[in-house]
């Protein structure tokens, strides 16, 4: 039997389903579409120049992900959030990533610190320039590098899975002029403790952060509530 040589795919293309979920996933982590907004299919149809297929079939996966509810006789909308959702995310991420912060300061290598301060460096930029897309996926990177370098696999697919949401709860925190300390500031005082290889300052960092985040949240969506 003859072999063929043919090079690995080291990237597979991006479909075109995948372009309208994105574009549909920033929209409302950005507030283009405020919650309880319906999500009406001609339109998004016209507005993206797609098929009525792809936008219900995108509009499916952000069900799944928790940014967009069917409401009987209403259709899709975009989902609240409350803060009785976001608290639980909260407590989940404390868990999560402060164990995961904790063992890969231990772990730390070279190169996985390369990784880490690269991202870094790209959610400050993003930051700085307020390009809010840019910043969620810097900041996406940063977790998934401290999870991996922990080996903490499983816990990052949890995490992964809540990612739309807890997205939609940094566009409030990450920016917010509401803090001692910024959003990026946090990420660098997690990355030197990392870097330093010590796992109760790395600890300690990630839970400061999320104590930070969740009381801005808190605020805001009992206001929205109210």
């Amino acid at each position: 039997m003859t072999t063929l040589g043919l090079n690995k795919i080291d990237q597979q293309p991006i479909t075109l389903r995948e372009v309208v979920l994105d574009r549909l996933r920033d929209a409302i982590i950005n507030d283009v579409f405020k919650p309880g907004e319906r999500l009406i299919e001609r339109v998004l149809c016209e507005q993206l120049g797609v098929s009525r297929t792809v936008v219900r079939e995108s509009l499916r996966y952000l069900d799944a992900e928790g940014l967009v509810e069917h409401v009987p006789n209403r259709g899709p909308i975009v989902a609240r959030m409350t803060w009785a959702d976001a608290r639980q995310i909260y407590e989940i991420r404390r868990k999560l990533e402060s164990d995961a912060a904790e063992a890969c300061a231990r772990n730390m290598t070279p190169a996985q610190e390369r990784r880490l301060r690269k991202a870094l460096n790209e959610l400050e930029s993003a930051a700085l320039q307020h390009e809010s897309s840019a910043l969620f996926k810097a900041t996406t990177r940063f977790y998934e590098v401290i999870f991996e370098g922990a080996g903490h696999t499983i816990a990052w697919e949890i995490v992964s899975r809540l990612n739309s949401r807890i997205s939609r709860l940094r566009i409030m925190t990450l920016t917010s002029a509401d803090r001692d300390v910024s959003g990026p500031g946090h990420m660098r005082a997690i990355c030197e403790a990392i870097a330093a290889h010590d796992a109760q300052a790395a600890r300690l960092a990630v839970e400061a952060h999320l104590k930070d985040a969740s009381a801005i949240a808190e605020t805001l969506l009992k206001r929205e509530e109210s």
